[in-house]
């Protein structure tokens, strides 16, 4: 790979802890600029407003991957007709996020969570301390099963299902924990191998 594609930031104002606010990103590997993006590469973005951010434009070099995961990612957090609540949904991506160490997933899941909870100390509290934060039995309940998938290999087991049948997860909501959790425990591992997150300026 030729050297003016990699990109190093040695003045990244890296943040210096997990958190809930809007957070940068930057790739180390160079991203096409959106006014180069081809036709089917804007089909692999699915939403055309996401040409704005670097992370999609980097993965818009392989238009089909990316419009298979964008389709997964977009069934996982808005098609909540049927089985978790968007929040607990959330949750679990914030818990995966928090055990891989994708800050900057962590703080875009976190928000959300607060948001459609109403619970922002909670999912402070899961960023401050981890996943041994005790958020209340069903929180704690969908966390303990994120973070399992999230180790390497996963440890999720009877346990873990059964804590969360204990607090009326049925079975579309424990698919929901699972597949979410799973989906973007692949995809913050994915963002942590091509780029880091960015603290932005403070605004005067």
């Amino acid at each position: 790979m030729t050297d003016e594609l990699v990109t190093t930031y040695p003045t990244l104002n890296r943040p210096e802890a997990f958190t809930q606010d809007g957070l940068g990103w930057r790739p180390w590997l160079q991203a096409p600029d959106a006014a180069d993006l081809t036709e089917r590469q804007y089909a692999g973005l699915v939403d055309r407003g996401r040409a704005g951010s670097d992370y999609f434009r980097l993965l818009a070099r392989d238009p089909e991957i990316l419009g298979a995961r964008t389709r997964t990612d977009k069934d996982i957090f808005y098609n909540t007709k049927e089985g978790l609540p968007r929040a607990e949904r959330e949750l679990a991506a914030a818990a995966t996020s928090r055990v891989n160490g994708c800050v900057f997933c962590a703080s875009v899941h976190a928000r959300f969570a607060s948001h459609h909870a109403d619970r922002h100390d909670d999912v402070q509290r899961l960023l401050d301390e981890g996943t041994s934060a005790d958020l209340g039995p069903r929180w704690n309940a969908v966390v303990a099963a994120a973070a399992a998938l999230a180790q390497t290999p996963p440890q999720l087991n009877v346990a873990h299902i059964r804590a969360l049948q204990d607090e009326g997860l049925d079975v579309l909501e424990l698919a929901d924990v699972i597949h979410g959790s799973a989906f973007f425990n692949w995809a913050n591992r994915l963002m942590l191998s091509l780029g880091e997150p960015e603290q932005p300026e403070p605004q005067n």
